[in-house]
């Protein structure tokens, strides 16, 4: 037997912080799928019933794989400051898997059951594009520029996560307020809480009190809540195996929906084991690539009908000195919260106002780490890369309710927010190029996003031919112009705006 190097816990204090940071993200997407799900005409013996416990069982999984990965790290270089990775369903993609697989589906259908067989089939499909992902995830990771992989990651923790969760924050001002001056100064600035509570525990508490104390929610949602507690047990199925027969005939036009969402969605755990890198925590993509497939598709055979991923809060985790116990009671408390239907309860009991400054953390140390992991001199690459999420966050946000209003804006804001990932990507990888003088990798990035445009990755709301063949012509003349500029521009090179 192996020897270990080091004494690497279970269990610390820090943890408490990291659980509640990962479960509160988790739990704020447990909570818009039941919602989501139950409007569009779901029974709540599907929601709660199945689709729920599938994705608890995913979430075990992954959390508890993750953990196992942390002490292997620690014991392979002989520290205990390793921090697991975190591990939940991705925003962006349940956002599209509800609309653009669980509607459709029930609309098509009219029948809730024979439509969740189909979200089955369409789980368990990006589950193997996760694992064929994990098979290039390395040699991605080695090839596109940090700035540029961090760089998106940063435009969805600015928006989707940081942004909108502050605009929460203001919803309750006097406990809002309170709670996110808990939590800069518990965990940002790192000073002690009374009783040396976790900043999170006691920003939650404070909040959950003031909230019902100052009349700002009513005590009877703790009734409300109440109701939904009972017994919803982890049943196997193969509901999939029915669904792809569906997804393969009358509906293989939701492929078109599916297989960029799940390319999207396996460069998503790739950028945050970067993150996690740039952080000090350096896990193999291709291993975290093939673990999230192999706990979409285990998801799918309990339920499921959301794939899972690498969190976004991997990094917020490592700020708060988090360990690998946090991971584990992550999964263990999902575990038994969806077995007994806890999870609705606590989403009706605890206000959004008091959850969201955790998650406003969050977004804070991802846009944080992006710039403090990078050079100096590729922070340009890095800003140009979170722009295309503030068109995705406007087109999802509003483009549907207020279509006219965002057109007025500009008619670029929609295309630009199609594929934003793909562009995050490839714009931060083009400046990266330009400002390291490389202009041959700028072209070689360019003709990359002529083809993404082309066939419908970026710029199109669905994989198709030239559905604007003007965006691959740009990138294309883009191209052409950078192989001109290296062979015949000057090489003089003056000095960087901004240097290491």
């Amino acid at each position: 037997m192996t020897k270990q190097q080091v004494n690497y816990p279970w269990f610390k204090k820090e943890d408490i912080d990291g659980f509640f940071a990962l479960f509160q993200n988790n739990l704020a997407n447990f909570v818009l799928i039941a919602v989501a799900l139950i409007g569009m005409g779901y029974p709540t013996s599907i929601v709660y019933g199945r689709v729920i416990p599938g994705a608890a069982v995913s979430v075990l999984f992954g959390n508890v794989y993750y953990a196992y990965m942390a002490n292997r790290l620690a014991q392979k270089e002989g520290r205990t400051d390793v921090t697991a990775l975190s591990y939940g369903i991705s925003t962006p993609v349940m956002f599209v898997y509800l609309f653009g697989v669980m509607g459709p589906a029930l609309a098509f259908t009219g029948d809730p059951e024979i439509a969740w067989r189909i979200g089955l089939a369409a789980c368990f499909f990006g589950g193997l594009v996760e694992v064929a992902g994990s098979f290039i995830g390395n040699w991605v990771r080695k090839t596109l520029p940090r700035a540029s992989m961090l760089g998106a990651l940063a435009g969805v923790a600015f928006t989707f996560i940081g942004g909108e969760l502050f605009f929460n924050v203001h919803e309750m001002p006097m406990i809002g307020f309170i709670v996110l001056a808990i939590i800069i100064v518990g965990l940002i600035a790192r000073k002690a809480m009374p009783f040396r509570l976790p900043a999170s525990l006691f920003a939650i508490i404070i909040g959950t009190v003031l909230a019902y104390s100052l009349g700002e929610v009513e005590l009877s949602r703790i009734g409300e809540g109440m109701e939904t507690v009972g017994v919803y047990p982890f049943l196997p199925t193969l509901g999939f195996i029915e669904g792809f027969q569906y997804l393969m005939g009358p509906m293989v036009g939701l492929i078109a929906v599916l297989l960029p969402i799940s390319i999207y969605n396996f460069i998503e755990t790739m950028n945050n084991v970067e993150a996690m890198a740039s952080a000090g925590d350096d896990y193999s993509a291709r291993e975290c690539m093939l673990v999230d497939g192999c706990g979409i598709m285990l998801g799918s055979l309990f339920g499921g009908v959301f794939p899972t991923t690498v969190y976004i809060a991997s990094v917020g985790s490592k700020w708060m000195n988090a360990g690998r116990g946090y991971s584990v009671i992550n999964g263990g408390v999902f575990l038994l919260a969806s077995l007994f239907g806890i999870v609705a309860a606590i989403s009706e009991i605890i206000p959004v106002p008091v959850i969201a400054p955790i998650l406003v953390f969050v977004g804070i140390s991802m846009v944080a780490q992006t710039f403090a992991a990078v050079p100096q001199r590729h922070f340009p690459a890095v800003v140009i890369a979170m722009f295309p999420y503030f068109g995705n966050y406007v087109m999802t946000r509003f483009n549907n309710a207020a279509g006219e209003t965002v057109a007025g804006i500009s008619s670029g804001i929609v295309p630009l927010g199609q594929g934003a990932m793909f562009s995050g990507l490839i714009w931060g990888a083009i400046v990266v190029y330009i400002i390291d003088n490389d202009y041959p990798k700028a072209a070689i990035a360019s003709l990359v996003a002529a083809a993404l445009a082309a066939t419908g990755f970026m710029h199109a709301p669905e994989l198709t031919l030239f559905y604007d063949y003007k965006f691959a012509a740009g990138y294309v003349i883009m191209a052409i112009m950078f192989i001109v500029f290296d062979r015949f521009g000057s090489d003089e090179t003056g000095e960087a705006p901004l240097v290491d």
